[in-house]
């Protein structure tokens, strides 16, 4: 609050998203509180929302790195990466499909996914130091969301909303960085069977271990650095696909294999939130996403 009662910018941008998502219904844009520049009042607002959902019982298993594509950053209208938090309840890759009724307006991409063995948190990180701290590494698909309406996004309103993050879904084949080079994949994604999307890991800032870095630095400089367990969605190799209910998407990413998400129909998902309302203590009801 501030000194005369009313919440602070950062309060009430933070709360105009956490109510978008949990009425399912996208809001106003958050710029008009934060300025479309104040990259640390956004950053402020996205750590007010986390914390909301740390205290619903979220837990933080890594980070998601946005917006490092050409293609993607002109598909949004930025002009720089950001990174979000991935929680446990965005991982939806045990899953039979994807929950579409924990979407607002949602696209897809693939990425490479990097899984630590190590910290991030030296003072002098390099390239050589990040991928020595890969663990593995596997084809993943983010499934992007906003909460803010027709992706009406300048730089603040997408950090603010945690990079604009939805779900993720990791594919099964672990590779070691040894068995390939990140920036030297090559990457097709099909919707419903037609190719969709496509690039390479020479899109997602040159190289994916250099959005690494830039996480990873970046980071370290919030006095939040990576963590060794902790799961790096590493940016998209090719531009945004949309994902209605019902879709179907696939991405193959050579030398790491392929990964699918199955979208759910709006008919099924509405009688999973019919079950959800009747039983809310089913665990195999889906979960609230904000």
């Amino acid at each position: 609050m501030t000194d005369t009662g009313k919440p602070t910018p950062v309060a009430e941008a933070a709360a105009r998203l956490t109510d978008a998502a949990h009425a399912g219904k996208p809001c106003a844009p958050v710029r008009d509180l934060l300025g479309s520049t104040d990259i640390a009042l956004a950053y402020a607002v996205q750590q007010h929302v986390i914390a909301g959902r740390l205290t619903a019982g979220a837990r933080v298993v890594g980070r998601k790195i946005g917006l490092t594509s050409e293609s993607v950053q002109r598909q949004v209208g930025v002009d720089r990466p950001d990174f979000g938090v991935l929680l446990d309840d965005m991982d939806v890759s045990a899953l039979p499909e994807v929950p579409s009724g924990r979407l607002l307006q949602p696209r897809v991409e693939a990425e490479i996914a990097f899984v630590l063995a190590a910290d991030l948190d030296d003072d002098d990180l390099d390239i050589e130091r990040v991928r020595s701290a890969v663990g593995h590494a596997v084809a993943a698909l983010e499934i992007v969301d906003s909460r803010v309406a027709d992706w009406d996004i300048a730089i603040t309103d997408t950090i603010a909303d945690n990079a604009s993050s939805g779900l993720f879904v990791l594919g099964g084949e672990r590779v070691d960085l040894k068995e390939f080079e990140p920036r030297d994949v090559t990457m097709r994604l099909y919707a419903d069977g037609v190719l969709a999307s496509e690039g390479t890991g020479a899109a997602c800032l040159g190289d994916p271990l250099a959005a690494l870095l830039w996480l990873a630095r970046t980071a370290r400089e919030f006095g939040d650095p990576l963590r060794a367990g902790q799961i790096v969605l590493s940016g998209a190799l090719g531009p945004l696909v949309p994902t209605p209910p019902g879709s179907t998407v696939r991405a193959e990413l050579s030398g790491l294999g392929s990964v699918t998400a199955v979208f759910s129909t709006q008919e099924r998902q509405e009688r999973q939130d019919r079950k959800q309302r009747s039983d809310p203590k089913d665990p195999k009801a889906p979960k609230e996403h904000g």
